[in-house]
């Protein structure tokens, strides 16, 4: 029996900036619809839970063809860590999982083959984990006692010459079943793919960011430029 590798997406109810997020209409089609979607992509996924406190998102999911693991109140909260509803998922299945697919619902516009390619390097290099990054061109510092400390560049540097510094975009994850029984998503030695895409530039948890991601998916995806 081949190694089972599954895809989560985490979607809980009651967003505070931006209630019922996760299935707002973007694109025509509730947000939370672009991952299932997106994963049913790809034939190595054996399985798609949706992992939610909320019996509307359930309602979505299911009829998008995902499977759903109701979250129990107590790991619902604004400050639980996704990796706890990763490893409830895991712990409520009977079968043996090798690989696990984090895709979050907030981040729906993906470059059309980054899963596949990720997912092949995940398996040929023989990693534990991976999880995307991107570029960052921002000059960047610390306010400190009202005055402003440059952290990756030197008052007067051009920003072409700054020194690489990289974001943890959200795109993707991919982890071994066993580290997130032991709550890890990104080991120590996990790869950071870098990804930069315009799509990378969209987590949405406020009205602007998802203004900003139809104003994409119209752009690249529903026009097909």
């Amino acid at each position: 029996m081949k190694n089972k590798t599954i895809a989560i997406i985490p979607a809980r109810g009651n967003s505070k900036r931006l209630p019922g997020k996760n299935i707002k209409l973007l694109g025509g089609i509730p947000m939370l619809v672009h991952s299932i979607k997106y994963a049913q992509n790809f034939s190595f996924i054996d399985a798609i839970y949706v992992t939610t406190d909320d019996a509307a998102i359930k309602k979505v999911a299911l009829q998008y063809g995902a499977k759903v693991i109701d979250r129990p109140a107590e790991i619902s909260g604004d400050f639980e860590p996704t990796v706890s509803a990763l490893k409830h998922v895991l712990e409520s299945l009977t079968e043996e999982i090798e690989n696990v697919i984090l895709l979050q619902p907030t981040n729906p516009l993906r470059p059309e083959n980054l899963l596949e390619e990720a997912f092949q390097i995940y398996l040929n290099s023989n990693l534990d984990s991976l999880f995307t990054v991107s570029r960052n061109h921002h000059k960047l510092g610390k306010i400190v006692n009202h005055k402003f400390e440059p952290f990756n560049y030197t008052i007067g540097q051009r920003s072409q010459d700054l020194a690489p510094l990289f974001f943890e975009n959200g795109l993707l994850y991919i982890s071994k079943a066993h580290l997130i029984k032991k709550d890890i998503i990104i080991s120590e030695n996990a790869l950071p793919l870098e990804v930069n895409h315009i799509f990378a530039n969209v987590d949405i948890d406020t009205q602007e960011d998802f203004d900003y991601a139809e104003y994409l998916y119209q752009k690249y995806i529903n026009k097909k430029i």
